[in-house]
């Protein structure tokens, strides 16, 4: 079932600031099913979604993304998986509304929203070296449009505050050049999110996002040719991405045809079962051609990002419905999930991954901003095998 089967809850229109939708979540989640028993899951969503939430509070106090007007920095490793998959879960845990932790957040990216215009970038030039203003503009204005319109679709309603921040990203993507159809992305060398590599994973990641926008955004004329060149850049420009941003691009295939040709996704199935481990998990390491900046050894072991966002994106084109040869579920699925329910932190409740960058402290506030990726996909793996 796709992405934005799975998210539906309860329709709730009109919704038009921060404390409304903090109500219609509430109503949203009194009118859902009943919520799922964790045992009966093998995971643990409570856990996952306290660390989750944990996490989003730190982020939240840490001086270092703080920026002006009293708002802080909107991060791809953190806040970014928090606001795809913090929703999902409080259908199945039968909670009443938007915990603290994400109410600080969406009240935090509005007001940037709402006051564009008197917001400076992130990061600037005079500081961070020629070009970093247009890169962070560009940045954050997709990152924005992601985080509210995953908040929007469990309400079934566009609210105008997410619509304005579609409209920010429109106004930066490149209209002309090789990179036509994307955004200049953050590039501080630091992979997979803010690299050379970021601006065609975030691009991915926005197509997804128009697609699963409530109110058939993706249908608005006003946008047709905005969506059109975001589909050529992100066909033309395939071949040349490392595995993982293919993974990302089969996700958007599946509601743009013509994204991945038939031979290319056949092409990196097999690519994908090649590189599945004996365990069942795949390692974020061999989706790339990575190198630590300390020049340490990359860690090679199975990770909850790379298990996590695979498993997602095949089942949503499908292959966890496959039949096998003796008529059971596809493999390389069920040994992605298993995996992933086996791999939990019994303590934490998140998932382990690994800096690609340097050879972090795993336990240090930077050295958890990869598992904060891979249980924010893991969660969104789990949770689409129950829809």
């Amino acid at each position: 079932m796709r992405w934005s089967g799975f998210l539906a809850i309860a329709g709730c229109a009109g919704v038009v600031s921060g404390a409304s939708l903090l109500l219609c979540h509430g109503n949203a989640v009194r009118a859902a099913d009943k919520s799922v028993p964790v045992a009966a899951s093998g995971w643990d969503r409570e856990a996952a979604a306290r660390s989750m939430d944990e996490r989003e509070v730190w982020w939240q106090d840490w001086d270092h993304d703080k920026r002006d007007h009293g708002t802080r920095c909107v991060s791809c490793h953190t806040q970014a998986p928090y606001a795809l998959a913090r929703p999902v879960l409080r259908r199945d845990l039968g909670e009443q509304g938007l915990k603290p932790a994400e109410t600080a957040m969406l009240a935090d990216v509005e007001k940037r929203v709402n006051a564009w215009k008197d917001m400076l970038p992130f990061y600037s030039d005079e500081v961070y070296g020629q070009g970093k203003e247009i890169e962070s503009r560009n940045a954050e204005s997709v990152l924005n449009a992601i985080i509210l319109s995953s908040y929007d679709r469990p309400l079934g309603h566009m609210r105008e505050v997410t619509r304005t921040a579609f409209d920010h990203a429109w106004e930066l993507q490149s209209k002309t050049g090789p990179d036509a159809g994307s955004w200049v992305w953050q590039n501080f060398a630091y992979t997979p999110w803010e690299s050379k590599e970021s601006q065609y994973h975030w691009a991915a990641l926005m197509a997804v996002a128009v697609a699963n926008a409530p109110d058939d955004y993706r249908s608005d004329p006003r946008i047709a040719a905005n969506l059109s060149a975001l589909q050529k850049y992100l066909a033309s420009h395939y071949a040349a991405q490392p595995l993982l941003n293919k993974v990302v691009a089969l996700w958007a295939e599946v509601s743009y045809s013509g994204v991945v040709t038939a031979d290319e996704k056949k092409t990196l199935l097999n690519d994908l079962n090649t590189r599945q481990h004996p365990d069942g998990g795949w390692s974020t390491t061999d989706l790339g051609s990575w190198e630590r900046r300390d020049k340490t050894p990359l860690e090679t072991r199975s990770d909850g990002y790379a298990t996590g966002v695979i498993v997602l994106v095949l089942e949503q084109n499908g292959a966890g419905e496959r039949r096998g040869s003796r008529g059971t579920a596809n493999p390389e699925v069920q040994r992605g999930l298993s995996w992933l329910v086996a791999n939990q932190d019994k303590e934490t409740g998140a998932w382990p991954a690994w800096s690609l960058n340097k050879n972090r402290d795993p336990k240090s506030p930077a050295g958890l901003f990869m598992s904060d990726a891979a249980t924010g996909y893991a969660v969104l793996a789990l949770e689409a095998k129950n829809r």
